[in-house]
């Protein structure tokens, strides 16, 4: 059974800086991509950022030049490094990890979330 723990949320000033966590437990992911969404109060769950098993990355607008993803396959790990953050980052960050991606087998897993609150 596949399991996502996710750290390294909390509080920072505008224009600091946090990284994210996220492990993933289980085995034989195939060919996956592994993320990160951010949902806002009375908003909609967004990408913010997603890495595929061979390296691919994509960034959503918004965070682009200030977040970096990266991964380590041996460890079944995510990480977001959060740069130059802003108040509207503020956000609960979940981290998303899609297995055998662009099969019929393809399924998602979801971590629980961890807060990211940014005081202006």
């Amino acid at each position: 059974q596949v399991q996502l723990v996710e750290s390294g949320g909390g509080l920072v000033k505008a224009g600091g800086s946090l990284r994210l966590s996220c492990a993933a437990s289980g085995s034989d992911f195939g060919r996956n991509v592994m993320g990160w969404y951010r949902q806002a109060p009375g908003k909609q769950r967004d990408l913010v950022a997603n890495i595929f098993s061979g390296g691919s990355t994509y960034y959503g607008e918004s965070v682009k030049g200030r977040f970096a993803i990266s991964r380590d396959n041996a460890e079944n790990t995510v990480h977001l490094q959060m740069n130059s953050l802003k108040p509207e980052d503020t956000a609960v960050y979940y981290c998303k990890l899609t297995t055998n991606w662009g099969t019929m087998r393809a399924a998602d897993y979801w971590g629980q979330g961890t807060l990211v609150t940014v005081s202006s």
